[in-house]
This record gives structure tokens, C-alpha cells and sequence, in this order.
């Protein structure tokens, strides 16, 4: 469920075809009934107004959940940056040597996170996952290490930056962990295809054109939601905007 989920289109045309085909079967369902009396008309109309009630609101907090987390990946990418940006300036209060060292592996940090936003290729990912925790270890020590040989509250300002940067990449991680529950999905789903078959069942006469309208139009809710909530599946996705301004600021030296 999970992989269909980082493909919104694949995903929308699915869930039009089975909605399509629920509001078929309803029909086909209703042909072997007899009449609806009037009495029996208005209660399944109130029944199927308050499945479609219910659905809309699912898809509207589903819709929430999904810019709610959009959002925030975008704020921890701010505030990767803004950690970047600081330690980059407090590494001035090391000596000149470690000052430099850590201000070289703070360039490559940022590329990689740069291609951290960027791919989308799940082998590439785990090299870059590989590689940053590489480089983290190597900026924990270039700025722990001149703390211990020479103790001091403003060397201690570089580390506490340092621990910012290293915090800011587990926010960020947690944020794109954190998605739209499968089982959440697979309710919207469930009671998108019963209101097409409810849609189906309580139709006077099968006019196709006009039944995929709700289909096509859930479909292109799924595929909104979808988007927004897969990190690296979708169209909508976060960029890096903040690191590439903060790397184009640190030079090549």
C-alpha cells in the first residue's frame, strides 16, 4: 500500500476505475429490486447524502493532514539551513585550523542534504543516508575535540551550534517519516467506492457520463492528497531553496 502511495497518478487512476465500476454494479444491483416508493426513495436519500457527507469530510481532514506535513518539511528545511548557516559563522571562534576543517565539512554537509531533497531514486538515498551520517561524525569531532583540549564558554557556543545542525537532520528525517496512515487510507477508500455503489444502487436510470463525475472527482482529490503527502513521489514537493541560497553564500575554499 505504502509504494502506492509515492504514486499519486497510478493511485488516482486506480481508485477512478473502482469507483466507476462500484457505481456499475450498484445499478446492476438496483435492476433486480423493484421500485423505490416514495417513502423508501426519501430514506435512501437521506442515507446516501450522509455517506457522501462523510466522505467529504474525510477527504477535507485528509487534505489537512497532508499540507500540515507538507508544511512542516518545509520548516525543518528552514531550519536546517539556519542551523547550517549559524555554525558555519561560530566556527570563527575555534582555533584557525579546526575553524577551517569544520567549515570544509560544513560545505560538503550541505551538498548532501541538497541531494537528500532532490532524489528520488531510493539506491541513491541510501548512499546519501551513508554518507551524512559519515560527515556528521566527522563534524561532531572537528568541533568536540577543541572543546575538550581547551575548555571555554565561547568555544562551547561552536558545539552547541554543532548539536543544532546535528538535531535539525533528525526533525527533518522524523517529518518525512511521518505520512498519512495506510489503514487512514484504506477507510477513505472503503467508503469512496460504497458511495459510488450507494450512488449506483439508488440511480432511476444509468446515464455513464454523468456517473463518472464523483469517481473523477475523488480520483483528483486522492491524487492532490497523495501528492502533497509523498515526499518524493509527487509533483509538489519541498525543495531546498533555503540550502542552495545557504550554499551559494559558503564558497569553494
Amino acid at each position: 500500500m505504502r509504494n502506492l502511495l509515492d504514486h499519486p497518478l497510478m493511485l488516482s487512476v486506480i481508485a477512478f476505475f473502482v469507483m466507476w465500476f462500484a457505481a456499475w454494479v450498484g445499478r446492476r444491483l438496483s435492476q433486480r429490486r423493484p421500485d423505490f416508493t416514495e417513502e423508501t426513495r426519501t430514506d435512501f436519500g437521506v442515507v446516501l447524502a450522509a455517506t457522501l457527507t462523510l466522505l467529504g469530510l474525510i477527504i477535507g481532514f485528509s487534505f489537512s493532514m497532508a499540507t500540515a506535513r507538507y508544511d512542516l518539511r518545509k520548516m525543518d528545511e528552514e531550519a536546517e539551513a539556519n542551523a547550517i548557516g549559524t555554525e558555519y559563522v561560530r566556527a570563527d571562534l575555534l582555533p584557525a585550523a579546526d575553524g577551517a576543517q569544520l567549515r570544509g565539512l560544513l560545505r560538503q554537509y550541505t551538498d548532501l542534504r541538497i541531494r537528500f531533497y532532490r532524489t528520488r531514486d531510493s539506491g541513491d538515498l541510501g548512499q546519501i543516508n551513508s554518507e551524512t551520517a559519515r560527515v556528521q561524525g566527522n563534524l561532531w569531532a572537528a568541533a568536540s575535540k577543541p572543546a575538550a583540549a581547551q575548555p571555554s564558554p565561547v568555544i562551547a557556543l561552536a558545539v552547541g551550534g554543532m548539536n543544532d545542525v546535528l538535531n535539525s537532520q533528525g526533525y527533518t528525517q522524523a517529518a518525512w517519516w511521518n505520512r498519512i496512515p495506510a489503514a487512514a487510507w484504506c477507510l477513505m477508500f472503503t467508503i469512496a467506492t460504497l458511495s459510488n455503489g450507494l450512488l449506483g444502487y439508488g440511480a432511476r436510470r444509468m446515464e455513464w457520463r454523468l456517473f463518472t463525475v464523483l469517481p473523477l472527482v475523488v480520483a483528483i482529490s486522492f491524487f492532490l492528497i497523495a501528492d502533497i503527502d509523498s515526499p518524493r513521489g509527487g509533483m509538489i514537493q519541498v525543495r531546498p531553496q533555503n540550502l542552495v541560497s545557504l550554499r551559494a553564500g559558503l564558497g569553494t575554499e
